[in-house]
This record gives C-alpha cells, structure tokens and sequence, in this order.
C-alpha cells in the first residue's frame, strides 16, 4: 500500500503566498488549527483574493482569459514555483515548514480512521524521477518538443489528444511526476500490476498514463488498473476545495462520533457502561456507519453521503451489523457464565433457518474472492448484512440458551460462534471495528 503526496507544485505556492501575503506569522500552535486545516484556509484565501482580482480586470474590459493571463497574484504564485524548482534557499525553508504542518495534520487523521501505508512517495522526491524519463522519451523520439520549449506526447494513434508532459519553463505536471512514482515503486516492489485507488475525476489522465508508461517501456504500463470510484456529495451537494465548501473528514468524523453517542442512548445501547467504554463505542459505531455507508455502494457509482441515515441500527448500516455482533458475543458470554460447552452436534439434522444460515457462512470465501477479483468491498459489505439478517432469524426463530437438547444447544452455539467469527473478519476487511459489548 503506497501512497502519493503532492507536496509541490502551483496549489502549494497559492497556500505559501497567501500565507506570507495575510497570514502574519500564524501557526498551527498559535491558532490552536491541525495544521492541515490551517493551510487549506489560506488555499481558499488565495483564491477568494485571485477571484476578486479577475472581477476588477474584467471590469477594466478584458476578457476572461486575458483576466488570467494578466493576474498579478497568478504570476507571483508561477514565479514562487520556478523559484522552488530553482531550489531558492527562502523558498524551500516556507515550503519546508508549512508541509510538516500538514503531514502532522495528516498522520493524525490517518491513524483515527485506522489508514496505514507501505510507504509515502512525495512529488517533491519523484518529479525528476519523472523528468529524465520524459526527457529520455524525447531523446528516443516517443515525446516531441515545441517552439515554445515545451514537451508534449502526440497521443492521437491511441484516438486522443497531445499530452503536455513539461511546461515551457521547464517545470513538471501531475502526469510526470506520476511516470516518476511509477518508476520508483517498479523499483522498489517486484510488481507486475499496478492498482491506482484514484476517483473517476481522473478516467483521463489514467488512461493517458497507462499509453505513456507502455510507450516508456514499462511492462505493466498497459494493464494498469485504475480503481476509478464515485464521487461522494452531500444532501446540499458536491464539494469544492478551492472555494472551501468541503466536509473536513476530521469534523465529520467528530460529527459521526457524536451522533452515535446520541443515536446510542436514546435507544439504551449504553446503559450500564463506563464513560470509557461509551467513548470507546461511540467512536467504533460512529466511524464504522461512515466507513460501511461509503463500501456498501459499488464503488464505480456517485453517493450521497447521508450521516443520520447511516447511523440508523436497524436496516443495510454499519451499526446494524455491529449491534448483532455485540448480541451474537453476549450469547456466548452467557454460555459460557453458565457452563455449556460445544459438544457433539453431528447427529442433529439442522432446520430451516440453521441450513439457511450455513449455507450463507459457506459463501463468505467465494465473495472475498469475487470483491478482490472485482475491486469491490461491496460484495463483503452487502454479505455481512445478509449473514447478519439470516443470522437474526434464526436468533428469532431458534432457541439457543433455552435449548434443553445439548445436541442441537451445541448446534446453534457453534453457529453462532462462526457466524460472530465471519462479521468480525469481514468487517475487519473493511476497516471497521465491532464491539462486543453495545
């Protein structure tokens, strides 16, 4: 597991020069802001000033191209990314300190939501990884370079476009640098498939990287899977970093928290438990419904992201399956308070609904195998909650604990416990935790 982080280039310099411009010296220490949260205000400050700058030139009687063209504050920012690239001492300090701000930012959100990588590649480290094999095509005739100095990639056979690879000043774009991380993770992994978990925004730019590194010699450039998923909106609709109308994950977890504290006591889920272990719930049932309410759909599909309809416990939801979980453990807690143990059930013939929820445990390794052949978790998630629902009938229709006959006790025990086995390792497959006590 691999992760990029573009920690260079002209959205970087907008947050830099918006913060040397109006930030007077803030900090994350200073302000009491994650310092993720602190830079991503100044990138929308930096285009709430760039926006207003274009509204004056147009009203000068420029177009709106010319409007860009002419934008002062654009050519501040272009001129910071030469100078970055020119590795000017100032620069590269500013740049230094602000991006240690974000990824202490972004390691703290990383581990709340349970997210880890094999390593981290920055495009700061890989975009002339990136270069001198462009610049490697273009000596070999696969790039073509135009007047202006720019170097481009004619992709028409492949029935598109040119593909600019390097700006006439020289400087890189996202398409080099990911030739570059190619590259790097070739060589650091014995890989013959990549997997790039990026949304379909990016369909385009995947497919020309697959032409590029094929066109650049590498094996596996052609069968390159791009795991394009679906854009998540909310009810009040899409999301858009640049004008700041984003749900800030680490408040939308806060929020998830919350809620299912609330949704918990109301229905009685918590009574008799700890402060710590209504914490501990709360934040295992809050992030489970986000986590479950994002994998349950096909990921090639757009979502509304709805968080009071996923914090529900009855219904397709995250808390739904762990509050089973949580009664399937209680079960077998009380069994074993009171002595009985897993004895011999091969003579038992199984009912209705004991062969149904069998037959619904025997399917779990052809649907781990079907979602990893298919890239899609939701063939575990919508599983578990069939498991779940079967294994809820048959709570309902069963006696378990009351079972005089110790055959069938044990029968329904053991199914129990495999069933608790499979939500617990299925779950876990989609990063979401289950309690044992709700």
């Amino acid at each position: 597991k691999t992760n990029i982080v573009n920690d260079r280039g002209i959205h970087i310099c907008k947050s830099m020069l918006a913060w040397q411009k109006w930030g007077e010296g803030v900090t994350p220490a200073s302000s009491g802001k994650k310092g993720d949260h602190l830079i991503g205000d100044f990138y929308v400050l930096f285009d709430k000033h760039y926006k207003a700058e274009l509204k004056a030139l147009e009203e000068q009687g420029m177009t709106k191209e010319e409007a860009e063209g002419a934008s002062p504050l654009m050519k501040e920012a272009r001129a910071m990314l030469v100078k970055w690239e020119q590795k000017d001492p100032e620069i590269r300090s500013l740049w230094e300190t602000m991006n240690s701000w974000v990824y202490a930012g972004f390691d703290e959100t990383y581990k709340r939501m349970g997210v880890n990588f094999d390593k981290i590649y920055y495009e700061s480290e890989t975009y002339l990884e990136g270069k001198g094999k462009v610049l490697e095509g273009l000596e070999a005739g696969k790039m073509y370079r135009k007047e202006d100095g720019s170097v481009w990639a004619d992709l028409t056979g492949e029935g598109l476009d040119h593909k600019l690879l390097l700006r006439s000043d020289g400087t890189s774009v996202y398409m080099t640098q990911d030739i570059g991380t190619a590259k790097l993770r070739y060589e650091d992994y014995p890989i013959d498939k990549m997997i790039y978990v990026v949304g379909n925004e990016q369909n385009y730019h995947f497919q020309v990287l697959s032409i590029l590194l094929d066109r650049l010699g590498f094996k596996w450039g052609k069968d390159l899977v791009h795991f394009s998923y679906g854009m998540v909106e909310l009810p009040e609709g899409k999301m858009k970093s640049r004008e700041g109308t984003v749900v800030d994950a680490d408040d939308l977890m806060d929020d998830m928290v919350a809620t299912a504290k609330t949704v918990s006591a109301e229905l009685g889920k918590l009574d008799g438990l700890s402060d710590d272990e209504v914490a501990r719930i709360s934040e295992m049932v809050g992030l489970g419904a986000l986590k479950y309410f994002l994998l349950k759909v096909d990921p090639r599909k757009n979502i509304t992201f709805n968080p009071k309809e996923s914090i529900d416990f009855n219904g397709n939801t995250g808390p739904f399956i762990q509050y089973t979980y949580a009664r399937i453990c209680s079960v077998l807690r009380k069994a074993e308070e009171e002595g009985m143990k897993i004895g011999d059930y091969s003579n038992i013939a199984p009912g209705e609904r004991e062969i149904t929820l069998i037959q619904t445990l025997a399917d779990f390794p052809a649907t781990v195998q079907a979602a990893g052949q298919s890239y899609s978790p939701a063939l575990i998630a919508n599983y578990i909650y069939d498991l779940v629902k079967s294994y809820n009938q048959f709570y309902h229709d069963c006696s378990i604990l009351k079972e005089e006959d110790e055959a069938k006790r044990s029968l329904r025990l053991e199914l129990s416990r495999q069933t608790a086995n499979v939500v617990k390792t299925g779950m876990g497959l989609l990063g979401i935790d289950v309690p044992e006590r709700m």
